[in-house]
């Protein structure tokens, strides 16, 4: 899955190895970015053709890139719809829980929007009208989706699917299971920025994620020390222009159809998967900074870092157990 937007995460990690133990490091490309695989072991069990193959068989399950991959034949299909690959179902399951948890604040349905806004894989020549919104807007929404036994069915035949908010976590995860089933204890995956680390890297320290700040906002920069923790940042301060008053950028507010308005520029999130922490900060990315603490402090192992505009000027939010996580 290709992110549309600038990852802000930046990994720090020490350049010693543990004597018993040496660091392997597999690196590559898939996706439509980058990845780094770290982890500390008495042999190299994982190879990078190994790695290829895991995103591979994800590529062909929802990468909207190919048309023959699963989720392309869902939004190509008509409304009989379509069983699922055990990769994909677990995500579209974790998406609707997160739609309910969010309030509908994350949508798998905003596809057609996306590209409406020229956020898809096809360039626009100009702006979409409100006429434009108002139509794609009548096959918007999760109530259009169905997922039963294994099989997603829509009730609008043109109902199509974006899973690129919530699938990078999770290849993240299935990378991470990889090594689990090898018996790794100490790692570190990377893929788009999205993180997930387990155990401690070299002379038993935490691994440590650099939080980059928007320019402007330097005055608090921290770095995060995580152990069996998943961490993902997302923003808007880049790559955004604004027309008619409004800021365009790639996320689409699934209820009016427009590119978010509100004065958050980033958030940060720790979770226990990447899955979770690549869908929540989407979530958190539409709610304002107050409705964003609030509802991670009602979430179980979610943490929330944002960073806002208020008065010219950036100001920062925080839930309430992301502190821990803060290296002193």
């Amino acid at each position: 899955m290709s992110r549309l937007f600038t990852i802000l995460i930046v990994v720090l990690l020490g350049c010693r190895v543990y004597a018993q133990q040496p660091k392997f490091v597999i690196e590559g490309r898939g996706q439509g970015t980058t990845y780094s695989l770290q982890y500390y072991a008495a042999s190299a069990f994982i190879t990078k053709e190994l790695v290829d193959s895991v995103l591979a068989v994800i590529d062909r399950s929802m990468s909207l890139y190919l048309p023959q991959s699963l989720i392309s034949r869902f939004n190509a299909a008509d409304r009989e719809g379509l069983v699922l690959d055990p990769h994909m179902e677990r995500v579209v399951r974790r998406a609707m829980q997160v739609h309910r948890r969010s309030k509908g604040a994350f949508d798998i349905t905003v596809k057609s929007l996306v590209s409406l806004w020229g956020f898809g894989a096809e360039r626009i020549a100009k702006l979409p009208t409100q006429s434009d919104i108002d139509s794609v807007m009548q096959f918007v929404g999760m109530d259009k989706l169905r997922l039963r036994k294994h099989k997603l069915r829509k009730t609008d035949s043109r109902t199509a699917i974006d899973l690129n908010g919530i699938a990078q976590g999770y290849t993240v995860d299935v990378l991470a299971e990889l090594l689990d089933d090898y018996g790794i204890e100490n790692y570190l995956v990377e893929l788009g920025g999205e993180i997930r680390s387990k155990g401690l890297k070299a002379a038993q320290q935490p691994f440590e994620i650099a939080i980059e700040r928007p320019e402007g906002a330097q005055s608090s920069r921290f770095v995060l020390q995580l152990v069996d923790k998943s961490v993902t940042t997302s923003g808007n301060y880049r790559k955004v222009f604004d027309y008619q008053g409004k800021k365009i950028h790639h996320h689409i507010n699934p209820k009016d159809g427009y590119p978010l308005q509100n004065n958050v520029a980033s958030v940060t999130v720790v979770a226990t998967t990447a899955m979770d922490a690549d869908a929540y900060d989407n979530v958190f990315m539409a709610l304002s900074p107050k409705e964003g603490v609030a509802l991670a402090d009602k979430l179980k192992e979610i943490e929330v870092y944002i960073i806002y505009k208020q008065d010219n000027d950036y100001k920062e939010a925080f839930s309430k157990g992301f502190s821990r996580y803060i290296k002193n």
